[in-house]
Parts: structure tokens; sequence; C-alpha cells
């Protein structure tokens, strides 16, 4: 599904519809609809579900990626090799 602008509105491109009748929490979907800008209720529920398919595709990409030895631990003690290394280099100002 494509998100777009529309005059500082977020809308989804317009596919197969359904109608549905569910039951929600007002001051949530308040919230929603602030942080996202859009002008609708049903508007303001299809762009959040159109971010939670695109946030389960990236989770699913970056495990994809972690599965093939992709990621490393970005925060995990430099080795004593690499250590040793950055202690040899000439310092300079």
């Amino acid at each position: 599904m494509e998100i777009k602008k529309r005059s500082g509105a977020a809308v989804t491109s317009r596919t197969a519809r359904v109608r549905k009748n569910m039951d929600m929490d007002p001051a949530k979907l308040r919230a929603a609809r602030a942080v996202l800008g859009t002008r609708s209720d049903t508007e303001t529920v299809d762009l959040a579900l159109a971010f939670v398919a695109s946030q389960g595709r990236m989770v699913a990409a970056l495990e994809g990626m972690a599965a093939d030895g992709g990621l490393g631990d970005v925060y995990a003690a430099p080795s004593r090799r690499r250590m040793a290394r950055v202690s040899e280099r000439p310092r300079t100002r």
C-alpha cells in the first residue's frame, strides 16, 4: 500500500475497501489522529494500519539480514585485536 501526502494530510492509495464496525477508545483515536495529521477517523485507522504493516515488513527484513549474518552488535565491546590496532596508531592533533 502506498502512502501519499495530500495538502498536509497523509492518505493511502485507494484499493479494494471493506466496511468495518469497530469499538475503540476515542482518546487513542484522537491521539493517533493528532500524531498522523489525518482529517477523519477512517483515514486515521487506515494510515495506522498501513504503518503497522510496514513495520512488520521492516522487522521481517531485519530478521532476514540478521539470519544471513549481516547485522553485528555495534554496541558490543571492541575486540582486543581491534583495540591493539587503535592503540598502535600515532596520535595526531
